[in-house]
């Protein structure tokens, strides 16, 4: 696949502005503040519709619009156009080669990337709600479906805390209503409990596997960079403990009875605290290098060496499911990568990937890449073309 145009109007700090790649690989220098990280996240939109930066459409809206719009042109197969457009107050609309999509899972899965920035490196040392983050952007380019069975699990857990919260208030009182009211609540939360651990059961299922493609290729990679000194391990940390057994993971029933069941064991810890502490919400993943902790004892090299193992790996994972080479979005983080480790990416993207590099100057670059990159500026939400390959 590859992205041939990209117009922007009213996102962010662009006004309007398109983009033609006519190279596979394309460098866009600039200072920051112009807009860099801002073409990235228009392109990631039109991947995963997420944006790491910003969970409001309002925000991603140039102030004092009403509407924002994302177009891209891809060519896959044949070519195809993928336009999002968000509003400050009100829904967004996607839209696949003009027609709007009925579902958002239907935008899904065709434009897939894999986005590497500074903030990726806190992926080690980070909190477990970022290596969810990063593990469920993964799946929902491998499954599309993905998406959707998350929204489901949040909306579940959502409906839940509100019931935990006004069961928690009602306890506060000891009038006759307030008793019948705790004992309605209860009933309902039944009901919630068996949703949310028949969808949670299915979320962790989704997430061991992921995992389970994707260590064996981030260990390979590892190794390469490591000059195989280290060996590394990732490990699936389910709030459910039991999901770590594949036999129960695999049994829908009996995952949803285990889930149930440490449900039911810690409904006097949820109740007083009004809020769901069972589930894949509270998922974690685990690295290890020479099985001892990278999150502890790694050193600031030996994390960067990891990240960039897993980033090179989702390049693979998602080449092999889904039988193109993804488009690689790189955010000012080679100079946070040493010489060995620039090698090792520049090798293995290559001109098999499409890459888009944003940078705030060129000098540490190859020659040679330099020579062969298309090349644009940014300045204040304006883009220009500097050299073609």
């Amino acid at each position: 696949m590859f992205l041939k145009t990209l117009n922007l109007r009213f996102f962010r700090n662009y006004k309007q502005q398109q983009v033609e790649f006519q190279a596979p690989k394309t460098i866009v220098v600039g200072d920051n503040a112009q807009g860099k990280t801002n073409l990235l996240e228009a392109v990631g939109l039109l991947s995963t519709l997420k944006s790491s930066r910003s969970g409001r459409d309002r925000e991603l809206v140039m102030m004092d619009e009403a509407a924002g719009q994302i177009t891209g042109y891809l060519q896959r197969h044949s070519g195809i156009e993928l336009s999002l457009t968000l509003r400050s107050n009100g829904r967004r609309t996607c839209a696949v080669n003009r027609e709007n999509c009925r579902r958002q899972i239907d935008f899904l899965g065709i434009l897939n990337t894999v986005q590497f920035s500074s903030v990726d490196l806190e992926l080690v040392r980070g909190s477990p709600e970022q290596r969810r983050s990063w593990i469920d952007s993964v799946l929902v380019q491998l499954e599309p479906v993905y998406a959707h069975l998350l929204q489901q699990y949040n909306k579940v857990l959502r409906q839940r805390n509100a019931l935990l919260k006004e069961l928690r208030q009602s306890q506060g009182d000891k009038g006759s209503r307030e008793v019948i009211r705790s004992e309605n609540v209860n009933g309902q939360l039944a009901v919630w409990d068996a949703q949310l651990a028949a969808v949670g059961v299915q979320v962790s299922r989704r997430r061991a596997r992921a995992l389970a493609r994707l260590a064996p290729l981030a260990q390979t990679w590892h190794a390469a960079i490591s000059g195989k000194t280290e060996v590394l391990d990732i490990h699936y940390l389910p709030n459910v403990e039991a999901m770590q057994e594949p036999a129960i993971r695999d049994d829908p029933d009996r995952g949803q009875q285990e889930f149930l069941a440490k449900l039911h064991s810690y409904a006097h810890i949820e109740q007083y605290q009004g809020t769901t502490v069972v589930g894949p919400h509270r998922d974690d993943i685990a690295f290890a290098l020479n099985q001892q902790s990278a999150k502890q004892y790694g050193s600031g090299g030996q994390q960067r060496t990891l990240v960039l193992a897993l980033k090179l790996a989702e390049l693979k994972l998602i080449e092999t499911v889904v039988g193109e080479p993804p488009i690689l979005l790189l955010d000012d983080v080679l100079a946070e990568l040493d010489p060995n480790r620039q090698h090792q990416l520049f090798e293995a993207i290559q001109e098999r990937f499409q890459s888009i590099i944003t940078t705030t100057h060129v000098t540490g670059f190859d020659q040679n890449w330099l020579a062969d990159s298309q090349i644009l500026t940014v300045k204040s939400g304006n883009i220009e073309l500097v050299r073609n390959q």
